[in-house]
């Protein structure tokens, strides 16, 4: 009886061993580059008919690579079946050289020669010159799934320029870095309207940049010839972590995947006097100011027991922006589930106890001569930033735009690419 029983268990172990390394395998197999293409890599690959013959303007940056890390630029340049004619820059250049802001001009790219126009300079439109000599316009960048970040509306002004000029536009679909189910935090309302939030989605949107064209075309009544090359292998519950990509920074302030995560409801600080960790190593994951105490401001956000979280106390020099070589106390945020993880939440959390911890000290922006402020912009609308200064909970202001929220989840479905 005791050998049988020992035989038996010794099965299941086999067994059980042998199922577990069966679904490692078959999730390496998932992740691995034969089974995941970009839309890049997809339109390269397979669907070069597309641009057969063709002149071709295409705005990228240096997420623009393939899963080998070769720059699109240089594979469309070199390319036969059509002609790369102009290269156009968002935010940050066409090579990610210039900071948060920063004026960019036009230049010839050194590596190919091409023109270069920048869509943040003079306009963030591109012009009918801009778009002289071009059949079709190829959007290829990396997005990182918050509503404030602007590459999304760089893509939209485009596609508008793209409709006026008779201009075929072509998306070339990467990944949503936060995953495609969560949706979080309040619909814009248009009155905000800037070019850190265009149209009335939520902050975090859970959608692709295929999926938002497809979104902005329609529903905002661009009406642009669009098409988007969908990704291969990609599911709406991956984030990048379940992806075969290496991150590459689409801006100088999004150096990791975590800096995506916790952006959505961290960018709210840009609003306030509080850093929000530019000019360290970590921003916007490291927050804080020379008013703050670190270990008090850590207590009070761990007693909040908000999921997927911790806080630790934190010091930090900035070498530039906010408080610039000036010693700075506040919080680390540490990612512990990036399932249960709330960015919105917890980004608010964060402005809503600085407030009243230091109500003397903290200041939103300064409102303009419309009485906005740009915490006010980011946020998407003036109520967040009233309902903090009259000590409203956090549960009744999540409670207030869950109406707006649940509808765009409903017209968002329409658009979804992706299973």
């Amino acid at each position: 009886m005791k050998k049988w029983l020992s035989a038996g268990m010794l099965f299941v172990l086999v067994i059980t061993l042998l199922s577990s390394a069966m679904a490692e395998d078959d999730n390496h197999h998932k992740n691995s580059p034969q089974n995941f293409k970009t839309g890049a890599e997809v339109l390269l690959h397979d669907q070069q008919d597309l641009l057969k013959g063709k002149r071709v303007g295409l705005i990228t940056n240096p997420t623009g690579v393939d899963g080998k890390l070769n720059s699109i630029v240089d594979a469309m340049h070199n390319n036969p079946n059509f002609e790369l004619k102009a290269l156009y820059g968002p935010e940050h250049g066409v090579r990610g050289s210039e900071q948060a802001g920063s004026y960019v001009d036009f230049y010839i790219d050194k590596k190919t020669q091409l023109p270069v126009y920048s869509l943040y300079g003079k306009t963030k439109k591109p012009t009918p010159e801009m778009l002289k000599d071009i059949d079709v316009l190829v959007f290829d960048i990396q997005d990182v799934g918050t509503r404030f970040y602007t590459y999304i509306y760089t893509m939209a002004y485009a596609m508008e320029a793209a409709k006026e000029n008779n201009i075929e536009f072509v998306v070339l679909d990467r990944p949503n870095p936060l995953g495609g189910e969560a949706v979080e935090g309040p619909v814009l309302e248009p009155k905000y309207a800037t070019f850190v939030g265009l149209y009335p989605i939520p902050l975090r949107h859970g959608m692709t940049v295929g999926e938002l064209a497809m979104l902005f075309n329609k529903e905002f009544n661009i009406n642009a010839d669009l098409k988007v090359v969908k990704m291969k292998g990609w599911h709406r519950w991956k984030t990048y972590y379940e992806t075969p990509l290496q991150w590459v920074m689409p801006s100088p302030n999004m150096p990791t995947v975590d800096t995506a995560f916790v952006y959505p409801g961290a960018g709210l600080i840009e609003g306030t006097n509080v850093s929000e960790g530019r000019g360290t190593t970590r921003p916007f994951e490291t927050i804080g100011a020379p008013f703050i105490d670190g270990d008090v401001l850590a207590q009070k956000l761990n007693e909040l027991k908000l999921p997927g979280v911790m806080f630790r106390s934190n010091s930090f020099t900035p070498t530039f922006s906010k408080f610039a070589n000036v010693l700075s106390n506040g919080v680390q945020l540490h990612i512990t589930d990036y399932n249960s993880y709330n960015s919105v939440d917890t980004g608010l959390a964060v402005v809503k106890t600085i407030h009243d911890l230091y109500p003397n000290d903290f200041q939103f922006r300064a409102e303009n001569s419309q009485g906005i402020s740009y915490f006010d912009n980011l946020i998407g609308n003036g109520w967040v930033r009233e309902e903090i200064e009259k000590g409203t909970s956090l549960q009744e202001i999540k409670k207030k735009w869950m109406p707006e929220l649940e509808q765009f989840k409903k017209v968002r479905k329409h658009y979804l690419l992706y299973k």
